[in-house]
C-alpha cells in the first residue's frame, strides 16, 4: 500500500523546483532546436532514447514493466494524452512564440484542480487555494504580456495547440490519479507515456512529410540529448514517482515556475533585460504558491 502524503515536505518541494527550473531551459532548448530538427523528428528521438534509458534503468532496479496488473488500458490512455501533449507543444512551437506557448500549456493545473476531485475528492481545493491558483496564472500572463500586442493568424493556431497540450497534461494527470496506474510503479507509468508517445510520433512526422536526418549541429545533439537525458527520463521519472506519492493538486501549482524561469534564463543565457513585470511576476507566483499549499487540500 502506498503511503500518500496530505502535503508537500521538502523533497518534494526541492524536487518540484528543480523539476520546473530544468522545464524552463526546455523551452528554450525546442525553440533553438527546432528550426534544424523537424518539430515532430524530435520528439521521436527523444522519446525514443527515453525508453531506451528507462528500460536500462528498471532493468537495473529489477523493476517489472510487462506484469499483468489491470494498468494497461489507463496506461495506454495516458500515453496517448502524453503523446497529444507532445504532439501539440513540437508543432505550436512553429506557428508562435515560445513565451506565448508557455502561458497556454500552463492552464494545465487548472484542468487538474477542476477534474480531479470528482474522482479524488481528498484533492478538492478550498477557495482560499482556488485564489492562490488564480493568482500564480495571473502573475505569468504578466510576465508575458508584452508578448501579446500583435497576434497574427498563425499565432492563433499556435496558441490553440498550447492550450490543447495544456489540457492534455491536466488530463493525463487525471488519469494517472483516477485509474489503476495510480498503484503502479513510477517506472511503469512513465513507460507507458514514452513507449506510446515514441510510437506515434514518428507517424505524425510522417504525415507531416517531415524529413529524417542524423546530419545536425553539435549543438542539435546535445539538446535533443538533454531533453532526452534530463528532460523525458529523469525529470518525468521523478514527477510520476511524487504523483503517487503527495497530492496532485498542490503539486500542479508549482508548475506555474516553469515559464517564468523560462524567463530567467533568458535573462540569464541570453542577457533579456530584467523587467519590472518578471520581478512582480515571480513574487506573485510565490503567493500563489504557498496559498495553493497552505494547509493542503480539503479531506474528503
Amino acid at each position: 500500500m502506498i503511503q500518500r502524503k496530505t502535503h508537500l515536505d521538502a523533497l518534494a518541494i526541492g524536487l518540484l523546483v528543480v523539476c520546473c527550473a530544468f522545464w524552463g531551459l526546455q523551452q528554450i532548448l525546442i525553440k533553438t532546436t527546432v528550426a534544424e530538427v523537424p518539430p515532430m523528428w524530435q520528439a521521436s528521438m527523444r522519446m525514443a532514447g527515453a525508453v531506451v534509458l528507462l528500460g536500462l534503468w528498471c532493468a537495473w532496479r529489477k523493476v517489472p514493466l510487462f506484469e499483468r496488473d489491470g494498468t494497461l488500458p489507463g496506461g495506454l490512455l495516458a500515453g496517448l494524452l502524453f503523446a497529444g501533449e507532445f504532439a501539440g507543444i513540437y508543432l505550436g512551437l512553429q506557428l508562435t512564440s515560445a513565451s506565448r506557448l508557455t502561458v497556454f500549456l500552463y492552464t494545465a493545473p487548472f484542468w487538474v484542480s477542476l477534474f480531479l476531485p470528482r474522482w479524488v475528492p481528498a484533492e478538492r481545493l478550498r477557495g482560499l487555494q482556488w485564489a492562490g491558483l488564480a493568482i500564480a496564472f495571473a502573475a505569468v500572463v504578466l510576465a508575458f504580456s508584452e508578448g501579446f500586442g500583435h497576434t497574427s493568424s498563425s499565432q492563433l493556431r499556435g496558441d490553440a495547440l498550447a492550450l490543447a497540450a495544456g489540457m492534455l497534461w491536466g488530463l493525463t494527470t487525471l488519469t494517472l490519479r483516477a485509474t489503476r496506474l495510480a498503484t503502479a510503479s513510477a517506472e511503469k507509468t512513465l513507460f507507458y507515456q514514452v513507449a506510446v508517445t515514441a510510437a506515434v510520433c514518428p507517424v505524425i512526422s510522417l504525415l507531416l512529410g517531415e524529413t529524417w536526418g542524423t546530419h545536425y549541429s553539435a549543438w542539435a545533439w546535445s539538446s535533443i540529448a538533454l531533453q532526452t537525458v534530463i528532460g523525458a527520463f529523469a525529470s518525468y521519472l521523478a514527477w510520476m514517482w511524487m504523483l503517487r506519492h503527495y497530492p496532485a493538486t498542490q503539486m500542479s501549482s508549482f508548475t506555474f515556475l516553469t515559464p517564468l524561469f523560462a524567463l530567467v534564463f533568458g535573462v540569464l543565457l541570453l542577457s533579456e533585460p530584467l523587467t519590472p513585470q518578471l520581478v512582480v511576476a515571480l513574487a506573485g507566483v510565490a503567493v500563489g504558491i504557498v496559498l495553493v499549499n497552505r494547509g493542503g487540500a480539503r479531506r474528503a
